[in-house]
């Protein structure tokens, strides 16, 4: 069992690039299924989750294999319909799998997802929506069965836009016939991402980034080769640790465009944010101010996903911020941890209010999900002396070598074994 030591009160200088999007190759790996051929996927990032998505296709008979930061998958190879528990509950992604070889295969076999305890996250408008196209689901004893001996196009709304269902409804319409429309669909990013990797691939898929999206079925699909977006979660998270921290870093590939909630928040609690063609520069001198009411919301609101690292970045600064989660109801399990380092922080319900205090002290502290144990990371930096983090497996899940990219930086982090 690995842990991270990390010994703060040093600045960050220097440039890093940031690694491909964990949440658009999650959906774009279920897709290849859909190609029946070879797919190159460029600066895939090695992650506990890309892993499992893996093992998920190699268990359905597909092959995958790395070539340097390219992900080849085949998946030719298909001749099974089932994905075991076990894998299922290796991360909340593995649902995305289902419409994809439902399209593929006429038939589906699983179990509901895992992955991080945020709170209750039902898969009920992905069933709904793929029982509109056409699809027979059972759920028995936890286990779905699916069956589609025909899907149809046809116009469905989303009671929210979210981003799963919207993902799943899109590749079970590339095996429908007709035209579907997935209206109030999520608008993120990472859906821009599955779109052109459809549209590579030969697909009719149009709409992605507005709350409309429209795809034309039956069209046969090829392989491609395609490069991944970068991730702006791990963007976000770098900039707050050099708002954490203090210092002047420079992230190449990130685009301010998909960051621009956070940049926003980090302007006004007085950092330095440029960008350019090529990323986004940062720059971060003395104790942060607070910050109007941070309210997360679907993209292009405020990423739920970044609000940890964002809560971290402001524990010294001068005044309260108060941040609401409107996501998911247990984002806020990072707290206590925090509050061991001397951060000063209340929740009532949904509601944080983060109090800056001039000291934080390193301590013994254990991740509770991925962007929590992010959040952790970040906190670290600002931290008096020494602060080990543990259970670190949910931060792999999410990012490649968060320590190489923070040292890079300057920062003293090192991953350790963890002796009992």
């Amino acid at each position: 069992m690995s842990q991270l030591l990390v010994r703060g009160g040093g600045s960050l200088t220097g440039e890093v690039a940031v690694q491909g999007a964990k949440n658009s190759v999650l959906p774009i790996l279920a897709a290849t299924l859909l190609t029946g051929g070879q797919v190159e996927l460029r600066g895939c990032p090695r992650l506990r989750d890309v892993d499992a998505s893996i093992r998920i296709l190699k268990t359905l008979g597909c092959d995958a294999r790395w070539e340097g930061d390219s992900l080849l998958a085949d998946t030719a190879g298909l001749n099974r319909c089932a994905v075991s528990d076990i894998l299922m509950r290796e991360m909340r992604s593995s649902a995305i799998f289902l419409g994809a070889i439902l399209a593929r295969c006429g038939e589906a076999e699983m179990s509901y997802p895992g992955g991080c305890e945020l709170g209750p996250r039902p898969i009920d408008l992905h069933l709904a929506g793929l029982r509109d196209l056409g699809a027979e689901i059972r759920d028995s004893g936890g286990m779905l069965r699916c069956r589609a001996s025909r899907l149809r196009g046809r116009d469905l709304v989303l009671s929210l836009p979210s981003v799963g269902a919207t993902e799943n409804l899109m590749l079970a319409a590339c095996g429908a016939e007709g035209v579907t429309t997935i209206a109030n669909a999520a608008r993120e990013p990472e859906i821009v991402d599955l779109q052109e990797f459809l549209n590579a691939c030969g697909a009719a898929v149009s709409g992605a980034g507005t709350s409309t999206v429209t795809v034309v079925g039956k069209r046969p699909l090829h392989g491609c080769t395609y490069e991944i977006m970068p991730d702006r979660i791990v963007a976000a998270t770098y900039l707050c640790a050099a708002a954490s921290a203090g210092g002047e870093i420079y992230l190449r590939k990130a685009r301010e465009s998909q960051l621009s909630t956070v940049t926003a928040v980090l302007r006004e609690a007085g950092c330095v944010v440029r960008a350019d063609r090529d990323g986004v520069g940062c720059v971060c001198r003395g104790r942060l101010g607070s910050v109007r009411p941070v309210r997360t919301a679907p993209y292009p609101g405020f990423p739920t996903d970044a609000q940890a690292v964002l809560m971290a970045a402001l524990l010294r600064s001068r005044g309260a911020t108060v941040f609401e989660e409107t996501i998911f109801e247990n984002r806020y399990r990072h707290v206590d941890e925090l509050v061991r380092m001397g951060a000063d922080i209340r929740v009532a319900g949904r509601v944080a209010v983060v109090t800056g205090t001039e000291i934080l002290r390193g301590a013994p502290v254990r991740c509770t999900d991925l962007r929590g144990g992010a959040a952790l990371c970040v906190a670290a930096l600002a931290a008096e002396g020494e602060t080990s983090i543990a259970e670190i497996s949910h931060i792999d899940r999410g990012y490649e070598c968060i320590e190489k990219d923070l040292r890079t930086l300057g920062a003293d982090i090192v991953r350790t074994e963890l002796t009992i």
